[in-house]
């Protein structure tokens, strides 16, 4: 789909007609929660998609990407209509802080033709390849650290793709793929696993300036996920050097990218490189393997253990709960001493942290930018099957074919319950408040009296709120907790309850 460009008028009303011009309104999903604009976006070039528009959540209030597929042959549509449905459905459950987020996809029926349309994250801080070219002007080397990390994530995306049962290949991993937040959070976007669904998946190759991302065997019977190990070693090389010199031509030659590798002067980092550059398949390491390489393993610190634990169980503690501990603190208190036999040992204060550093540092640990993987065992993610309906489900269809059916896979990161009970004390009303890794929450409430059992209770309440089975029994722990508690308060205030 083209974009018609609008005459633009001098000054600011030419500006202020253009800008309404692309904030309009083309389309909506059939929940009316995505609105496509009139904007093309471009976030790497994914295969298969023929369009992509930037869109506006309504619920969230935030910019996604509106990406399109098109058949022109219904009947070819209709043969892998339900391969089509199992792979997007898979690509739904994929969760990952360095993988760009799929929310939603939907089937749309004409006469003329079929469409897949599918809701992605919106990457506004741009690829990769554009912060290379940015930072090759100012400096001539790229930091080791910043590599390093890099490296890693990268890296924890590719190895979580292909412990999936069954295993993702991305298949279309460059610089222009691979997208850098402003904090220095990765993230590897279009994911499209099965080529066979679209004739025109593969050929994306064909673009000479990408050639090189691609490995010898790729688009063969044989191609597995040592593809994507070749093409992340590539990007790691592109990483360490800023830029590969195509010499003029279009395609970066074999020989551009030997003399690349070997410009490399950490011999370690250099070997990194090559070893997943091998031409035979067979003899590339897996992703999991690279994260224990000599490069980039590390004994993690035992701050980064701790805030991964804090960030795991997030829904255990209160709103702000850092902040708030931290107020209570007497900063001259010793919070940890390393005694010396031979030598003074050394007092740790809690005036020696600050509060701030530490909430950013809790925030880049949750977002993504320091994985725990290094001494991760290798398994198995088997891809979560229907829990729940959705309640974001609608009745309400704005165009011909519904959605499908949305499993409910979200986390929940934080509870919150308020209990009060009516000046009579006849009842009580109950608030429950969800808040789930998506920032879309739950929030329900209900009135409950003296003869209800607070398991009971605790149980339909979880039936109500869509949560997924994992979090399902903590939910209601916590919730029979709350109701109990308020009952022997209330009790012991002299109330009925």
């Amino acid at each position: 789909m083209t974009m018609s460009v609008p005459e633009r008028k001098s000054g600011s009303e030419g500006k202020e007609e253009e800008s309404e011009d692309e904030s309009e309104i083309l389309e909506e999903s059939p929940c009316g929660r995505w609105q496509k604009r009139k904007e093309q976006v471009s976030q790497g070039n994914v295969p298969g998609v023929e369009s992509a528009s930037l869109a506006m959540d309504t619920e969230e209030g935030v910019e996604v990407v509106w990406n399109e597929v098109l058949f022109s042959d219904k009947k070819v549509f209709k043969a892998q209509e339900e391969k089509i449905k199992e792979m997007f459905e898979n690509l739904m459950q994929v969760e990952h802080p360095n993988i760009v987020k799929f929310h939603k996809y939907w089937l749309d029926m004409k006469e003329s033709q079929a469409r897949v349309i599918f809701i992605t994250e919106y990457m506004s801080s741009g690829s990769l390849k554009q912060f290379l070219k940015k930072t090759k002007k100012n400096h001539k080397t790229m930091n080791v650290k910043a590599w390093k990390r890099w490296c890693t994530q990268i890296l924890s995306a590719l190895s979580y793709l292909h412990s999936c049962d069954p295993p993702i290949i991305h298949g279309n991993l460059t610089c222009d793929t691979i997208f850098i937040q402003h904090n220095g959070l990765i993230k590897i976007g279009s994911v499209f696993p099965d080529a066979s669904v679209h004739g025109k998946a593969r050929q994306h190759r064909d673009e000479q300036r990408n050639l090189h991302f691609f490995a010898p065997e790729y688009g063969s019977d044989e191609d597995d996920y040592a593809i994507d190990i070749f093409s992340f070693g590539i990007c790691a090389l592109e990483m360490a050097v800023l830029e590969i010199q195509a010499n003029g031509d279009i395609a970066v030659s074999k020989e551009a990218i030997i003399t690349a590798g070997q410009s490399l002067e950490d011999p370690p980092m250099r070997e990194f490189t090559q070893s997943c550059l091998r031409h035979e398949a067979k003899l590339r390491p897996t992703a999991h393997d690279l994260l224990f390489h000599r490069v980039l393993f590390e004994v993690h610190s035992l701050k980064l253990l701790a805030a991964h634990c804090l960030i795991n169980n997030q829904y255990l503690l209160p709103e702000n709960c850092v902040e708030e501990k931290t107020k209570c603190f007497d900063p001259n208190a010793v919070m940890a001493e390393i005694k010396h036999e031979d030598r003074q040992g050394v007092q740790l204060k809690y005036s020696h942290v600050s509060p701030l550093e530490l909430d950013k540092f809790l925030e880049d640990v949750k977002n993504g930018i320091y994985p725990l993987m290094n001494f991760a065992s290798s398994r198995l993610h088997p891809v979560p099957r229907a829990l729940s309906l959705s309640q974001e489900q609608v009745e309400t269809v704005k165009t011909p074919t519904p959605e499908p059916q949305e499993t409910e896979t979200r986390k929940v990161v934080q509870m919150h319950c308020n209990l009060e009970s009516n000046e009579e004390g006849t009842k009580t009303h109950l608030s429950l408040f969800l808040k789930m890794d998506d920032k879309l929450h739950r929030q329900l409430s209900c009135d409950i009296l003296p003869t209800d059992t607070s398991k009971d209770l605790a149980s339909e309440l979880v039936h109500y709120a869509f949560i997924n089975e994992e979090d399902s029994e903590k939910v209601a722990v916590f919730l029979e907790d709350a109701i109990s508690r308020h009952r022997v308060k209330a009790l012991a205030s002299g109330s009925t309850q």
